[in-house]
């Protein structure tokens, strides 16, 4: 969460529950007070003062974007850190408040660990395709788009979004799938569908899923099974995509195969 002397602010640190005292707090501190700890809880009766009754229990650093507090060039650090697909931490010294980057096994009491963006390779240029990639970059996703189909993929139905008109088995090795990311067909065109997920499954994906229904998905499946994919590979495939919702439309069924990655890449995580 970044907050301007002004009083602007962007972002969050706990969905709106202690929102206003952490602004009430970085006031102070850019006003010159020093960086500190602030910690809310329903142990401490702060929970219910601030506007925390879920029964968590959190802890906020608030510092000053400075030299002696977050450097500016932390920034730069992170975002170019990110841009070439790698993790970044940045640990701080509490009792001066002052930021550094660390190493990711550092014992340093506060780390806040940048990670490159999630990434979306979306196999088909259909309907469906605009929403999910629309609802995957506003998660923070870097989305790109395949389909060796030219009418299908074109810039006026997917502007602003990376476009890749290889097959989708050059695309997916291409994309090179790793740890952070997620494969998702939707042609239904075993044509098209099928190489990116012969390619996908031999990659560390996170989340691989297949548009079509139970019966579509069950014949996927004999045919990637008889191109010699292992059970154990098949059944990393969700198929039919996404979670059940009862979706009919476009958007509706983009949003299912949202909520499905979306619970795969948090499993674990809570």
């Amino acid at each position: 969460m970044l907050v301007h002397a002004d009083g602007r602010f962007v972002g969050s640190v706990s969905g709106g529950c202690v929102e206003g005292d952490v602004l009430h707090v970085a006031a102070e501190v850019i006003a010159g007070a020093p960086a500190v700890v602030r910690r809310y809880g329903v142990a401490d009766g702060a929970a219910w003062e601030v506007g925390l009754p879920c029964g968590g229990d959190i802890q906020v650093l608030i510092q000053p974007v400075s030299e002696t507090g977050f450097a500016p060039v932390l920034f730069d650090k992170v975002i170019k850190a990110r841009t070439v697909g790698q993790t970044l931490s940045v640990g701080t010294d509490l009792e001066s408040g002052v930021s550094y980057i660390v190493e990711q096994d550092s014992d340093a009491e506060f780390i806040n660990i940048y990670p490159p963006p999630r990434r979306l390779l979306i196999v088909g240029a259909v309907e469906i395709a605009a929403a999910l990639a629309a609802i995957a970059s506003s998660q923070g996703f870097a989305v790109t788009l395949c389909d060796p189909r030219a009418r299908f993929l074109t810039a006026e139905r997917f502007p602003s979004m990376t476009l890749d008109e290889r097959w989708p088995d050059e695309a997916v090795r291409a994309f090179s799938p790793d740890s952070r990311s997620a494969v998702v067909t939707l042609s239904h065109d075993p044509k098209i569908d099928d190489p990116a997920l012969i390619v996908a499954l031999d990659s560390p994906a996170v989340y691989l899923a297949a548009l079509g229904s139970k019966a579509s998905h069950a014949a996927r499946l004999g045919r990637l099974s008889a191109a010699g994919i292992t059970d154990d590979q098949l059944a990393r495939i969700e198929g039919p995509a996404g979670v059940s919702i009862n979706a009919i439309s476009a958007p509706e069924i983009a949003l299912s195969i949202a909520g499905g990655m979306i619970r795969k890449f948090n499993d674990g995580l809570r």
